[in-house]
């Protein structure tokens, strides 16, 4: 890894296998809110000053929106500072992912990257913070690493010792309570023509319930309930798809269930997950692709390998504006890189190894964990050659009447086709509602049957 930063070598050595699970202390956790951020950034700027100090992010929502918009910039007025192209990649390398090296070199004359001032604007309701400061001491690992305890509301493990405690991070961020959503997605052919999938989905976000207890989710052991139900194009609509995902995964594993329009019934799904082809991805990702990375860890060594500065893709509201078409989006070999913004930020890398005896069609996985937020931003995938296979992308933005950091778009390039996926565009579709009020009766096959029937 290049320009690795704040965890050297020897640091992760001395961790070890023995302090795996082990709880930071009350020292340490003092310095949640001081020197850290309360989500456990580092609260200052970098050397020179390219990223800025946190000083809490946005804290309310950009004056004229009303709930039910498309977010309007609060930066309209910044200007492109510079731009990385293949002609000139080398010179910002140390702050590129082999991934995103990758695609200059196979997209020379389109792909490129506008970079923008970086703004941290990453920030969450404060009783997050609060749970935040609380998980920090007594938060655990359990069943190595496929389950968690003492944790509820707010990220488990802001002070991580682990890879895999930045993973489950990433997971249990926070992103709103109860959610409803129209998105699309694309698959464009080579030649960039593409047929568009509209689904509905539905989210009941258990863990981050401000009255949940730690004594319901063990009881309970759900940390979240998702439906998705596909409406176009015609042949697909009424596909849905139900899941209860565990948090105790070796106690229960994940449940799932479909529904098929054809055989119009409802069945138990146990292959939703892992390298399972995504629902109508045209096989360019796998389930736990979807938010980044989703589901049980088992399957991988996760490796902390430490902190570096990332160009990613940051406040990207251009490319979330309802004044842009999904034709004007969706390009050829990627999207249209002139309504993307790059700013340079703090990210946690973790390497993700296949186990001995294991399988999945992602021998490894390196994955960029933006500091502020938790959010996975970007994803180098290899193959079983221990070649590059896939690069995924998060375009993140703060949905600031929550406030909840969280991609606006994800894009899975796969390099061997030369095609990609756009999953959640919804430029010419409704805007999430934050304020959807709805019961665990939501999430039941029943309610899947009837949610799925045309």
């Amino acid at each position: 890894m290049k320009n690795l930063a704040i965890l050297s070598t020897a640091i992760i050595m001395a961790l070890g296998t023995s302090s795996a699970f082990a709880k930071v202390s009350d020292a340490e956790a003092a310095k949640l809110g001081s020197e850290l951020t309360p989500l456990g950034a580092e609260k200052a700027a970098n050397a020179d000053g390219s990223i800025p100090a946190w000083t809490g992010g946005i804290t309310e929502p950009v004056a004229g929106y009303s709930k039910g918009m498309h977010h309007p910039d609060p930066f309209p007025a910044d200007k492109i500072e510079f731009t990385i192209t293949n002609a000139n990649k080398d010179q910002y390398k140390d702050f590129l992912s082999d991934g995103q090296i990758k695609l200059f070199e196979l997209y020379p004359d389109t792909y490129k990257m506008n970079v923008y001032q970086s703004r941290r604007t990453a920030s969450v309701p404060q009783f997050v913070y609060d749970a935040t400061k609380v998980n920090s001491t007594r938060a655990e690992l359990i069943d190595g690493g496929n389950g968690i305890t003492g944790a509820s509301i707010g990220i488990p493990f802001p002070i991580p010792k682990t890879g895999l405690e930045v993973i489950w991070n990433h997971v249990l961020r926070f992103r709103g309570v109860d959610i409803k959503t129209s998105r699309s997605q694309a698959a464009p052919t080579a030649g960039g023509s593409y047929t568009l999938v509209e689904t509905t989905e539905e989210i009941r976000f258990q863990y981050s319930r401000p009255e949940m207890s730690l004594d319901k989710l063990a009881k309970e052991n759900t940390l979240f309930f998702f439906k998705q139900v596909v409406t176009q194009p015609a042949r697909l609509a009424g596909t849905a798809l139900l899941v209860k995902e565990t948090m105790d995964q070796e106690k229960l594993p994940r449940q799932a269930w479909t529904y098929n329009t054809g055989q119009r019934r409802v069945r138990k799904a146990p292959n939703v997950a892992f390298d399972t082809p995504g629902t109508v991805s045209d096989g360019l990702r796998t389930t736990d692709d979807f938010d980044m990375f989703n589901g049980s860890p088992v399957r991988y060594n996760w490796e902390l390998v430490g902190k570096q500065e990332l160009y990613i893709p940051y406040n990207d509201y251009k490319l979330h504006s309802d004044k842009l078409s999904y034709d004007q989006i969706i390009t050829p070999g990627h999207i249209n890189p002139e309504y993307v913004r790059y700013e340079k930020h703090r990210v946690w890398v973790v390497k993700a190894t296949l186990k001995e005896g294991m399988r999945h069609i992602y021998k490894a996985r390196t994955f960029y964990i933006d500091e502020d937020s938790w959010q996975v931003s970007v994803a180098d995938l290899y193959d079983n050659r221990d070649e590059l296979y896939r690069v995924a992308v998060a375009h993140g933005l703060n949905y600031y009447e929550v406030p909840a950091p969280w991609s606006t778009l994800e894009v899975f390039h796969d390099l061997q086709s030369r095609r990609y996926i756009a999953m959640g565009l919804d430029n010419e579709g409704r805007m999430y509602d934050f304020d959807a009020k709805l019961s665990e009766g939501n999430f039941t096959p029943a309610a899947l049957r009837r949610a799925g029937i045309r």
